[in-house]
């Protein structure tokens, strides 16, 4: 028997070894950008940028017109990536937080395509957002293309990274721009300034490098003889990159360029009639990992949550694509997204956040300051100044064809109940689907999975630990603001499960409902207590509410990042807080809300 088997093991590495002999295996080559949506490539319709590189792919392979990120921002969205199981279902999705996950469960795609016979690297963005796992480890190269080692090394698959688009060189000065700030597309939510214009001519310039840079990685594979049996793939990593993309929901956010180009010894996977065509297949980047994997040949494991587009028996189209948004670095917010081809529905679990929220990155763009400086200013118009105040929306539905810049909010358009309908409940389905571990806040859902000895992965598949339907209940009774449910919220209240006092208060913050609040006072969850020390300071009794967020702050609460939050929101009536904010001894993002407040405040500031 176990001759038997060594036998079939021999006869499977030689069946490999001629099959790579013969070159019937393709290379991949994945040249991904970072920052940048449809709207900045010239073959999506921008008639004012430089991408003559990218432009020229798409003529010679196909382009994807309904192609989307599943987090708008890098590392949920590259965790996404290389595992094929979205970050949201595993625990990855808060940013920059590195929880780990079960790695005996979860491997990476780069570990299936070795075991299948290729040779793998990635030059060098990893970001992968995974603990208890080095980012490097998964791959041959980690580092610098070799070119000349790829070419001896067939079949491989090899990422290449462009840096040039990214957030970062949407910053700092932009008076010589080789682009004009008269030749933008204005979105309609941003003021026509003229520190926009410039912003968005600087950004201009970026994506012309970045577009070099992809015409780079093409030549240096035509010039190796290695273009005929070598699939390239180009895409953005998510949305952006000016003010109210990256980061957002929105489709700024999340809708991406993807263009592939399939040579003529693989037309049998070509998803259209010829080269140069367009495909409206919805692709949503948790598909990415499988498909690469059915056009190789890789057996695709059953934990992988995506569906193969490409191959010669693709798997049939996905009718819609799901998001979600939940902490960007120092802020809180908490969002799920699901869109077909036309429209767009954005549940909002945190409505009482504005959608911009100072933060220290983006601050840092000279656009971002110029359009806050023109909402103070009071000339902002109402669209203008819109994003900056408390969404007050619990729900919002955009259509995408008429509405591209997503600010004509239809949920309480009647013509539309159907559509609403149908979004609300496939939504709500891949959540329970998915095992949606954001319905808790991050800071306690860390705490559950270190209470047990376990992932956050594993805490969501415990329905002990973690009753997913009915937590999503409970937020859906919270998020109604109906008076009618205030008995049921507080029956909430006096649940053992955090989760659902968690939801309980916060039904009861939105129906300022301080009798609730002066009985969580004492609550074993941290933020639960700062959710009612909230309350009571918005409803008047100031002096009990902010007792409770200084007792907080001073016992290093596990929630001090949200309690921080909170006294943004707050406002003045939280500025008594600030000699405590300044005495804290914090890092990370906790540090950057400590100073981002006392600088809002003008307060003296702690040393950097």
């Amino acid at each position: 028997m176990i001759k038997q088997a060594l036998l079939l093991s021999y006869a499977f590495i030689a069946g490999l070894s001629l099959l790579v002999q013969a070159g019937e295996r393709p290379n991949i080559l994945w040249l991904t950008s970072e920052d940048n949506n449809v709207n900045w490539i010239g073959c999506y319709g921008n008639p004012h940028v430089n991408s003559p590189n990218i432009d020229q792919l798409a003529t010679e392979g196909f382009r994807y017109t309904h192609a989307y990120a599943n987090a708008p921002v890098c590392a949920p969205s590259r965790s996404t990536w290389i595992t094929g199981v979205h970050a949201l279902s595993m625990g990855t999705h808060p940013m920059r937080s590195r929880y780990n996950i079960p790695h005996d469960l979860i491997k990476y795609y780069p570990d299936h395509l070795k075991t299948s016979g290729y040779y793998v690297g990635n030059d060098k963005k990893t970001d992968f957002n995974i603990g208890g796992r080095k980012d490097s480890d998964c791959w041959d190269n980690s580092a610098e293309v070799e070119w000349d080692k790829l070419k001896n090394n067939q079949p491989f698959f090899q990422v290449i990274n462009s840096t040039q688009s990214h957030e970062s060189n949407a910053f700092g000065d932009f008076q010589k721009t080789k682009h004009s700030p008269k030749d933008i597309i204005l979105r309609k939510y941003h003021p026509d300034l003229p520190t926009m214009r410039m912003n968005y001519a600087k950004y201009h310039d970026a994506i012309q490098g970045m577009d070099q840079a992809i015409g780079d990685a093409l030549k240096q594979l035509e010039a190796l003889g290695l273009a005929d049996n070598t699939i390239v793939i180009y895409n953005s990593d998510h949305g952006g990159v000016l003010p109210r993309s990256k980061r957002f929901l929105f489709s700024s956010g999340i809708h991406c360029p993807l263009i592939i180009r399939i040579p003529e010894k693989y037309k049998d996977l070509w998803p259209a009639e010829k080269p140069g065509m367009t495909v409206d297949r919805i692709v949503s980047f948790i598909d990415m990992p499988a498909t690469w994997l059915r056009i190789t040949d890789t057996k695709i494991p059953a934990i992988m949550q995506g569906q193969a587009f490409l191959g010669t028996e693709p798997q049939p189209e996905r009718a819609f694509h799901y998001a979600y948004r939940t902490r960007m670095d120092e802020r809180n917010e908490n969002a799920r997204a699901i869109c077909d081809k036309q429209f767009l529905y954005i549940r909002n679990y945190m409505p009482y956040t504005p959608w911009m929220q100072p933060l220290n990155y983006l601050w840092k763009m000279k656009a971002t300051q110029a359009w806050v400086e023109h909402v103070e200013s009071g000339k902002a118009s109402e669209i203008e100044a819109r994003f900056f105040k408390p969404k007050g929306w619990t729900e919002e539905l955009y259509d995408m064809e008429q509405d591209p810049d997503s600010i004509h909010n239809l949920i309480d358009n009647p013509e539309y109940a159907e559509v609403i309908k149908r979004m609300q409940s496939n939504l709500r389905s891949w959540q329970e689907k998915v095992f949606d571990t954001g319905m808790l806040p991050e800071s306690e859902m860390v705490k559950l999975a270190a209470q047990n000895n376990t992932t956050i992965y594993q805490v969501a598949r415990d329905r002990s630990l973690y009753n997913l339907p009915q937590l999503m209940d409970a937020a859906d009774l919270a998020l109604e603001e109906n008076e009618s449910n205030l008995l049921a919220l507080r029956g909430l209240l006096k649940s053992s499960d955090i989760g659902l006092r968690y939801w309980g208060i916060v039904g009861c913050f939105l129906l300022n409902d301080t009798q609730s609040a002066l009985k969580c006072l004492e609550d074993d969850s941290h933020e639960v207590r700062a959710m009612a020390g909230w309350l009571l300071l918005r409803s008047g009794d100031k002096k009990v509410g902010l007792q409770c967020l200084e007792h907080l702050l001073k016992e290093n609460s596990y929630a001090t990042l949200s309690v921080l939050n909170i006294i943004d929101w707050a406002g003045d009536d939280a500025k008594p807080l600030l000699p405590t904010v300044q005495s804290l001894k914090v890092k990370n993002y906790e540090r950057k809300m400590q100073l981002q407040l006392l600088t809002k405040y003008e307060h003296k500031t702690v040393a950097l």
